[in-house]
C-alpha cells in the first residue's frame, strides 16, 4: 500500500493537526496545509465529532488529506470513525502491537507516533515501520504540549522520511526543518487562540516558514 502522504525529497508536507471546525479546514487548506488532523481520542481537549470531521472531509475535497487521530483505541472504533468521517489517513498514538498496526494499514495508510525515547532504545515499536503503508511520526511524549523536542540530539537517529511533530509553529519550524530534514511537519497548539480553535495568521505563518526552509537551503 502507497501512502496517501508520499516522502517527498523536494516538498515537505504541513499537517495542521487539531481541526475542530468546517471554518478551520477550509482556511488551513487555503493557506496551503497539505493534511489536516482530527483528534477522535476521549482524553483530548481537541476532540471533534464525527459530524463535524465529516463536514470538513467534504468541503475541503480529496486533495488535501484528512488524517484520524487515535491513542490506544480499540480497532473496530478506528476503522468505523475513520470510515464514517471521511478521513484518508490513521495517526496511531500508544501502546498498540503489530498485528493491530498491520490490520489498520489494511485499510488505511498509518502515520504510527513514536517518541524520542522509544528511537534511543530501540524499542519494539520501530519493526512496525518497516510494515507497508507505515510512516513514522516522531513527537514529544505529551502530544499537544507545545513543548519541542531536541533536534540536535536527534540528528543521529532521526530517520529519513519521518514526519516531525511536538511544539513547532511558525517561529521555530524552518529552524526544524533544517535540523532533521523531516518529510513532513505537524503543529496543534501553537497554531491556536485557544484550545481547538485556530488562529488563520499562524497557520499561514507556519505552512510558509515549513516551505521557506526548504527554498533557504536550495533543496
Amino acid at each position: 500500500m502507497t501512502p496517501h502522504i508520499p516522502h517527498p525529497t523536494s516538498h515537505i508536507h504541513v499537517k495542521v493537526c487539531g481541526t475542530t471546525s468546517v471554518t478551520d479546514a477550509v482556511q488551513a487548506a487555503e493557506a496551503g496545509a497539505d493534511a489536516l488532523g482530527f483528534i477522535f481520542a476521549p482524553i483530548s481537549k481537541r476532540l471533534v465529532s464525527v459530524e463535524v470531521a465529516r463536514a470538513a472531509s467534504l468541503s475541503v475535497g480529496p486533495v488535501v488529506a484528512r488524517v484520524g487521530v487515535f491513542l490506544n483505541q480499540g480497532l473496530d472504533e478506528v476503522l468505523r470513525t475513520a470510515e464514517r468521517a471521511r478521513m484518508s489517513t490513521v495517526q496511531l498514538h500508544g501502546q498498540l502491537s503489530s498485528l493491530y498496526v498491520t490490520e489498520v494499514a489494511r485499510y488505511h495508510p498509518v502515520l504510527r507516533v513514536l517518541r524520542p525515547a522509544d528511537l534511543l532504545a530501540g524499542a519494539d515499536a520501530l519493526e512496525q515501520l518497516k510494515l507497508p503503508g507505515v510512516t513514522l511520526m516522531l513527537d514529544a511524549p505529551e502530544p499537544g504540549g507545545g513543548v519541542p523536542l531536541d533536534w540536535e540530539a536527534l540528528r543521529p537517529v532521526f530517520p529519513a522520511g519521518a514526519w516531525l511533530a511536538g511544539g513547532l509553529g511558525p517561529q521555530n519550524v524552518a529552524a526544524a526543518v533544517r535540523a532533521l530534514n523531516p518529510a513532513g511537519v505537524d503543529a496543534v497548539s501553537r497554531l491556536e487562540s485557544s484550545a481547538g480553535i485556530k488562529n488563520h495568521d499562524l497557520v499561514r505563518s507556519f505552512v510558509q516558514a515549513a516551505r521557506s526552509a526548504l527554498s533557504a537551503d536550495g533543496v
